[in-house]
């Protein structure tokens, strides 16, 4: 196995930020010239892409492991049979001999409305697990055994994302972590209750800007949730189909 992207896995996960805020950009700016052009910050979502740099790097790590890149898939062939809705779009998928070995989301979220879409998001990535696995026990990956669900998230680092939140509670009190949370504070502790719930094998969260992501600069706001700790995650359930 090569050991080359683990040991320079920091800076290749920079690479993948400056990707995603260098594309991030070029979207926007073709949105511009559009007539009429997208409204809000949808302008830099309705393209896509953002994420591949992350894809990339995943791609790579697994194929370090010694698993074929055939079995790889990314951008097609990437649904998967649900158990409340016929198919699921997954972001990463390997699949090998019949056999679901992993699947991963890689998601994001930039500002402005950070209070509009955190719902959404948690909401998403909450579902695709329980389809997911409601499905697996319902033999719907054949002769599978149990894959690895992996979540990695990257949240736009900025004053509107760290400031505390006020909950209401009309009739019952909150979880004391998420009285006057942060929107980045919540994000982390979505990340840690998927894991902790089983719900993903492993998740990783990081911060960045578009000011410093663009140079590849990256906050990883709690070690549990560190993109080295996923890998390391993912390296070790790959391991027993090589």
């Amino acid at each position: 196995m090569r050991t080359d992207i683990l040991d320079n896995l920091a800076a290749r996960t920079g690479e993948a930020v400056a990707h995603y805020w260098r594309t991030r950009s070029v979207q926007r700016e073709r949105q511009r010239e559009k007539r009429p052009p997208d409204q809000g910050a949808r302008s830099a979502v309705t393209g896509g892409a953002q994420m591949d740099g992350f894809i990339s790097l995943l791609t790579e790590l697994i194929v370090s492991v010694g698993l074929p890149k055939e079995a790889v898939f990314s951008g097609r062939a990437v649904e998967l049979p649900g158990f409340f809705r016929p198919t699921k779009e997954w972001d990463l998928l390997v699949v090998r001999e019949n056999a679901l070995i992993a699947a991963i989301e890689a998601k994001s979220h930039v500002g402005p409305s950070f209070g509009n879409n955190f719902n959404n998001r948690t909401e998403e990535a909450m579902g695709s697990a329980l389809d997911l696995w409601t499905a697996y026990r319902e033999r719907a990956f054949l002769v599978s055994p149990q894959p690895f669900l992996g979540y990695l998230f990257m949240l736009e680092g900025c004053e509107a994302s760290n400031r505390p939140v006020k909950v209401r509670e009309p009739h019952f009190q909150v979880f004391p972590e998420f009285a006057s949370a942060s929107y980045a504070r919540r994000y982390e502790l979505f990340c840690r209750k998927l894991v902790l719930e089983r719900h993903y094998s492993a998740s990783a969260f990081i911060t960045s800007t578009a000011e410093t992501g663009i140079r590849g600069k990256f906050a990883t706001p709690a070690d549990d949730l560190s993109v080295e700790r996923f890998a390391k995650a993912l390296v070790a359930h790959l391991a027993a189909f090589v």
